[in-house]
């Protein structure tokens, strides 16, 4: 397979780092597949990059919004005949399966049409004044340089879900992809580019956190920052980004739960728990990473999902009949293990898994055995920290009010589920769980774009993503007044 060498992105060229420094990007499931190598940025690239996005910005936002919004059609037609090969690539850099990375692609291409549906909308508010001879609206307006700070996992779609609206609403973007994934970010950019996007408007600089991320965070002409990512950076670039009255938008994971309760369709339930735990090596921030059931089905439920995941493919997503793929590194690797150790120290009971696959197939690639604890009580590290990879935790509840307590009980509030039969039971489920998302009779993934994405506590600070709910981060509202009495009326006096 071949190996890319990349560069920057600034203002229409592809230049490398000012650093001089690159990295290398390698197969999860092969590290003797070089991927490709890419520039690791500093400080200096960043301040090209912003300042060819701010003059870009003088053009751009005067373009209007529906004929931005072709450059989105004409982009989302170009996604749909490079999709196999954009895929294939994303496996290669992220190893997820491939019909995984397919979806991947397809919701960039959701995105895309969903967006430029949008530069016909961006719906403002008109309202009757208080006084005579006088009209008011209110209209959306572009904000300027739009800095985009990108994880792994989703290394298309997520993109995707900030660029897009931020263009259609007249930002331009400086994006600092994840190291991990580069080359999805630059594909996506380039099919915007030849769909006829002008120099500038969008940006990429590449490198890691510290030394590109941050002078990101931190550059003066960058009002707005939209960040996907842990907690801890999360919480850093919020910091960073309140000390100098930037907007900041932060989506930063969850600790998802399915509810089964005891009148639950079994073979429906196995179905959603394999594909929420286990989909994408459970590194989604919506993966199912708690099963909390209702113990006259737990036995039955238990037994059969065991044999589910014994049986389960795990290897390179490029091959066919592949259901888990690798583990993005090996820093994950480590902190998948050092959760096992940690559940079984605090007692949980480890049913399957728990180890690192270390023969051939797997001795190239970073490969974890997908996981399950049972036994495992609420307050449990486990059942509380989001561990990201393939691992669930199986917790039993005696009925439903205890299930929502349980459920309700973890720091995050992105997704949660439940499976039941009992239309008022489901109904109760929806007002009463705390979270952004909630799913009936299905898992805790499969967020679609005309929807917010986002949740409570902290998985974030209460922005969206997707739908129309993410222009409140990427447009600042203008209230205009047209007075045309001829005469000074004052509002609230007169």
């Amino acid at each position: 397979m071949s190996t890319v060498v990349m560069h920057n992105l600034i203002g229409g060229e592809w230049l490398p780092a000012q650093t001089g420094v690159t990295f290398e990007n390698r197969n999860p499931a092969d590290q003797d597949d070089l991927v490709g190598v890419f520039p690791a940025s500093g400080a200096a690239d960043i301040d090209r990059a912003v300042a060819a996005a701010a003059q870009a910005y003088q053009d751009w936002r005067l373009v209007p919004a529906p004929r931005r919004a072709e450059i989105l059609f004409r982009a989302a037609h170009l996604l749909t005949e490079r999709k196999e090969q954009y895929a294939h690539a994303m496996t290669r850099e992220m190893g997820k399966v491939l019909e995984e990375t397919r979806g991947d692609v397809q919701e960039a291409i959701d995105m895309a049409y969903y967006m430029a549906g949008e530069g016909r909308r961006l719906f403002g508010q008109t309202t009757p004044s208080e006084m005579p001879n006088k009209f008011q609206m209110s209209v959306r307006a572009p904000i300027g340089v739009v800095g985009l700070i990108t994880p792994w996992n989703f290394p298309m779609a997520i993109p995707s879900w900030k660029i897009l609206p931020a263009l259609v609403a007249g930002n331009t973007v400086v994006i600092k992809p994840a190291e991990d994934t580069p080359l999805s970010t630059v594909h996506f950019v380039q099919t915007l580019i030849d769909a006829g996007l002008p120099p500038g408007v969008v940006n990429i600089v590449m490198g890691d956190g510290p030394s590109a991320g941050e002078p990101l965070v931190l550059h003066p002409q960058v009002p707005v920052l939209s960040f996907t990512g842990s907690v801890a950076t999360g919480t850093h670039v919020a910091t960073l980004g309140a000390q100098h009255r930037k907007r900041v938008a932060l989506e930063l994971g969850g600790k998802n739960p399915i509810i089964v309760m005891h009148d639950a369709d079994l073979d429906l339930v196995l179905n959603g728990v394999l594909w929420g735990a286990f989909g994408t090596t459970g590194q989604r921030c919506t993966a199912t990473s708690r099963l909390i059931v209702q113990r006259d089905v737990l036995d039955e439920l238990t037994t059969r999902l065991l044999a589910q995941v014994q049986a389960l493919v795990v290897g390179n997503g490029l091959q066919p009949g592949v259901q888990v793929g690798p583990v993005i590194n090996q820093q994950q690797l480590e902190t998948i293990s050092r959760y096992v150790a940690i559940g079984q120290a605090e007692g949980a009971e480890l049913l399957i898994g728990g180890q690192q696959l270390r023969e051939p197939p797997y001795d190239r690639g970073s490969f974890f055995a997908p996981t399950i604890f049972g036994g495992v009580r609420r307050t449990m590290q486990i059942a509380q920290e989001e561990i990201f990879g393939p691992v669930l935790c199986i917790i039993a509840v005696d009925d439903f009010d205890e299930a929502i307590a349980v459920a309700n009980d973890v720091p995050y509030g992105l997704s949660a589920s439940i499976y039941t039969r009992d239309v008022n039971r489901a109904f109760r489920a929806m007002r009463d769980l705390d979270t952004g998302i909630v799913y009936i009779n299905a898992p805790t993934i499969g967020a679609e774009v005309h929807l917010p994405f986002g949740g409570t506590g902290a998985t974030g600070n209460g922005h969206r993503e997707s739908g129309t709910a993410t222009f409140e981060v990427f447009t600042e509202w203008k209230s205009i007044y047209i007075d045309y009495s001829g005469t000074l009326q004052r509002a609230q006096i007169d």
